[in-house]
């Protein structure tokens, strides 16, 4: 693990996780803030819709937008998991996600096997 502080941590796995979001899904976030919370890196991404997007959403509704963007979530999930993993010097057990079409929110939870506060006690 190469930082050295929660907050040092902290940052370092929100910008992989904006860059995932550029890269798999087209646009990064307008803002993210990630927490550690014992075995848990929660993850919340603001501004993640797209102006087509949001247009997609009046038109064809909220469930196809959820469909497609779950399905190109799930290509990176492996990539994601390993580099938190990485970063985090753990292994990350599950990966869960929800996507607000009404906020344009994104939250990531990340559920590792160890307590990771324990390292900043």
């Amino acid at each position: 693990m190469q930082t050295h502080t929660k907050g040092q941590l902290e940052a370092e796995i929100s910008k992989v996780i904006v860059a995932f979001e550029r890269e798999f899904m087209g646009r990064g976030p307008t803002e993210v803030k990630t927490y550690l919370i014992q075995d848990m890196v929660l993850v919340r991404l603001k501004g993640v819709l797209t102006p087509a997007e949001s247009q997609l959403i009046k038109a064809e509704g909220v469930e196809l937008l959820k469909q497609v963007r779950a399905k190109l979530f799930e290509t990176g999930r492996d990539l994601l998991k390993r580099s938190v993993g990485e970063l985090t010097g753990s292994k990350v057990v599950s990966m869960h996600s929800d996507l607000s079409t009404k906020t344009g929110e994104r939250v990531i939870i990340f559920v590792l096997n160890v307590n990771i506060e324990v390292r900043f006690g």
